[in-house]
């Protein structure tokens, strides 16, 4: 009897010139996120830090940082923020509860992705309405 071998199908390679060839899983945006989010909190920290300081410093300090956070390119710089804070937190949910390997198949990990989104966005909406 003769053989019959199975061709396997080889990875292809991706054209790095050319990523937009290459459409990026749910998946994995949310870990670029992911990434991206937690980088920019901890960028960002001794700024975060500088702004409690000063809100609590004396009442002519806290004047100067009401003043500083009514402006509208605080305002977005604090937006983007509380929206890093809140996506980071879900998806850090979300690889802790991968690593105890629940949801880790395919339809599981597209739908906890998609819960990610659902659930950060509307978060930091109603943070940025709570809090500016």
């Amino acid at each position: 009897m003769a053989e019959m071998m199975i061709k396997k199908e080889r990875p292809r390679n991706l054209d790095l010139a050319s990523l937009r060839s290459y459409k990026l899983p749910l998946p994995g945006k949310v870990s670029i996120f992911h990434r991206v989010s937690g980088a920019g909190l901890f960028l960002m920290l001794p700024v975060i830090l500088w702004l409690f300081q000063a809100s609590v410093t004396s009442p002519e300090t806290f004047a100067v940082f009401q003043g500083l956070v009514a402006s509208w390119p605080v305002k977005l710089i604090l937006a983007g923020l509380i929206w890093a804070y809140a996506h980071h937190f879900c998806a850090g949910i979300r690889f802790l509860l991968m690593d105890v390997h629940v949801g880790v198949d395919k339809p599981q990990a597209r739908k906890s992705a998609a819960a990610v989104f659902a659930v950060s966005i509307p978060l930091s909406i109603i943070l940025w309405g709570v809090l500016l």
